[in-house]
């Protein structure tokens, strides 16, 4: 499949390690001629890190895609009643908006935007990134995993001697993943 004028909503959440490789995949997507949306979590929009400076995301998100990220909830909100997007993929998705979007909560642009997706019955694809998913989130995951319509990068441990709870998306999956999620099917494995 291609993804040549796919619509993919891209949502950046708080894990701000990934981010280098966020953006080289964001690139990608470009590349093969879709059209990217970008949408931020407050955190991601707000906080400058050890790993960057949060205006310096935002610039470069808007230079790959040429679209101006979403930043609101209010801005969020149309993509639902507007179908706007083909596919929305959360990328990253922290152990936070996880467990936040498998209880229902919607309180940043990114869950806005996962909730206003959703609701046409269109894909939602995670890409997990936390230090909490082999522990109190793997609930969160699990609810997740049996959800309509939401399917997986697939992951697996980042460092299980010095973070035996944590996982990570295989990044570089980013585009079979949308591929077979666009097609209704979780790319597999799911974990490795």
């Amino acid at each position: 499949m291609s993804l040549k004028g796919k619509r993919i909503g891209v949502a950046l959440t708080g894990s701000f390690c990934t981010y280098e490789k966020v953006f080289r995949e964001l690139k990608k997507l470009t590349e093969e001629g879709a059209f990217v949306q970008t949408i931020f979590s407050d955190a991601a929009g707000r906080i400058d890190s050890r790993f960057g400076k949060a205006e310096d995301f935002l610039k470069k998100a808007e230079e790959i895609t040429g679209n101006k990220p979403i930043l609101t909830i209010s801005e969020a909100e149309p993509i639902g009643p507007g179908s706007l997007l083909d596919i929305l993929v959360l990328f990253p998705c922290t152990g936070n908006t996880i467990a936040k979007l498998a209880n229902g909560i919607t309180d940043t642009p990114v869950l806005m935007a996962a909730k206003a997706h959703l609701r046409n019955n269109k894909p939602l694809l995670i890409s997990v990134s936390t230090n909490d998913a082999l522990g109190m989130n793997m609930k969160n995951i699990g609810l997740l995993l049996n959800a309509k319509n939401i399917y997986f990068i697939p992951f697996g441990q980042d460092n299980p001697e010095k973070k035996p709870n944590s996982m990570i998306a295989h990044t570089e999956l980013l585009i079979p993943s949308l591929e077979t999620a666009l097609e209704g099917r979780q790319y597999q494995p799911i974990i490795f």
